[in-house]
């Protein structure tokens, strides 16, 4: 009775989703496009075959699908007669999928969970198991795939303590979801006890540790770039602001301004998290007063910057390569902290603001072992980078702590390998 009413609303929902679609879209014009898919008209390209067996992973935007990469490399090799499609919802995820995969998995967007829209996908994928990365749960997508005995996979599970009170509201619904798996692999311990207190199967549920730790270091990096050539060629101590969110750049450049103040041989990337805001943090930048350059405009002597902005998509690997400092956003605003094991699978020492639940455990690790500091606020941020451009054997300290965090917890791709075999067996 609650996913009938559940569904009831959203389909009264609709006329508000497609105007939302349209008014995200004068940002991010991703957002106007495949629009028919989000509501299951998926035409498959022609080498799609419906009698082979099809692998389906949902990886709803960019984090997600980067932290998938290993483990669909790996299905790739363990079943090489198979197919995959890899479903996102955001624009940024899509792009993503095209970076990582070149073309070896099928994309589509994951229709919205209306009933209708939901049989009519599957119809068209005939879908053998679904592997869903980290806590994506739609009540009409797994009901559906439970009614033609898929098999269903939570990967990557994880449940923070906000979000375990928001899904309390609704135990009805996400007991029936829990209680609909073939197998959860839980990110740590704390996340598999939330999600067995609202309802999940103790014997199908496994602690598996985060497959975020296998970060592919190699991803996006191309031997001969003279962009990023010439920033390691400029001998300069570069920090990297990474994933940064709406009303954090400008705490990151206050912070800067104050370092250069300092040191002059300092070079600032600014990354920002989402391609949308890109032309509005490169103006910010520039307002500044600082010698700023985009990356995908033509380039200047890199020499002569004091700033550039990092818009372009891709490319975070390339950024952490050339970087020394790492400052990972989402931090320094109320959003929960963006993947700090990216910088550490560099060796970079690692900034991060109070902000942290979407990775609270692992800044936990990282800062145990030394090789993340949290910082307050800007100002803190401000002393703590002015600590680590003045000393070269604390960045190497730091880095080395970061780095060994990550070789130390890399259990979860074969644990989910194991899972997914007998799954599918």
């Amino acid at each position: 009775m609650l996913r009938v009413l559940y569904s009831l609303i959203l389909y009264l929902s609709v006329p508000l989703i497609i105007v939302r679609l349209y008014y995200r879209g004068i940002r991010a014009p991703g957002y106007r496009q495949r629009i028919l898919e989000r509501f299951g008209h998926f035409t498959p390209p022609a080498d799609f075959d419906r009698q082979k067996t099809t692998i389906w992973i949902h990886a709803v935007s960019v984090g997600e699908t980067y932290a998938a990469q290993p483990l669909v490399k790996a299905l790739q090799q363990s079943y090489p007669d198979s197919q995959f499609l890899i479903t996102s919802m955001t624009p940024t995820g899509s792009e993503s999928v095209k970076t990582l995969f070149n073309g070896s998995v099928f994309h589509a967007y994951l229709p919205y969970d209306l009933p209708m829209a939901i049989r009519r996908f599957l119809d068209t994928i005939n879908p053998d198991l679904l592997i869903i990365m980290e806590t994506e749960l739609w009540p009409n997508l797994i009901y559906h795939c439970k009614q033609r005995d898929m098999k269903i996979l939570l990967a990557n599970a994880r449940l923070s303590e906000k979000s375990a009170l928001g899904y309390e509201k609704i135990s009805g619904l996400m007991y029936k979801m829990l209680q609909s798996f073939d197998a959860i692999a839980a990110q740590s311990k704390e996340d598999a006890d939330r999600l067995q207190a609202l309802g999940a199967d103790i014997e199908e549920l496994k602690v598996t540790g985060s497959l975020k730790f296998h970060v592919q270091k190699n991803a996006g990096l191309n031997s001969d770039e003279p962009f990023f050539d010439a920033i390691k060629a400029s001998n300069r101590v570069v920090i990297i602001a990474a994933s940064t969110r709406e009303g954090e750049e400008e705490k990151v450049l206050e912070a800067y301004k104050d370092v250069q103040s300092k040191n002059s041989n300092v070079l600032l990337l600014l990354v920002p998290r989402h391609p949308e805001r890109f032309d509005e943090v490169a103006a910010l930048c520039e307002r500044s007063q600082l010698q700023t350059m985009r990356r995908s405009l033509p380039q200047p002597a890199i020499n002569d910057m004091k700033i550039i902005v990092g818009d372009s998509m891709g490319e975070m690997a390339r950024y952490y390569s050339v970087a020394n400092i790492a400052f990972v956003g989402g931090s320094l605003v109320n959003t929960g902290c963006q993947n700090v094991l990216e910088p550490a699978a560099f060796a970079l020492p690692i900034l991060v603001g109070p902000s942290q639940f979407n990775f609270a455990q692992i800044c936990n690790q990282l800062e145990s072992a030394g090789g993340m500091l949290t910082v307050s606020d800007e100002r803190g941020l401000t002393a703590s980078l002015n600590q680590l451009v003045e000393n070269e054997a604390l960045r190497r300290q730091m880095g080395a702590a970061s780095k060994s965090v990550v070789e130390a917890n890399q259990q979860a791709l074969p644990a989910l390998l194991h899972i997914i075999d007998k799954l599918i067996s």
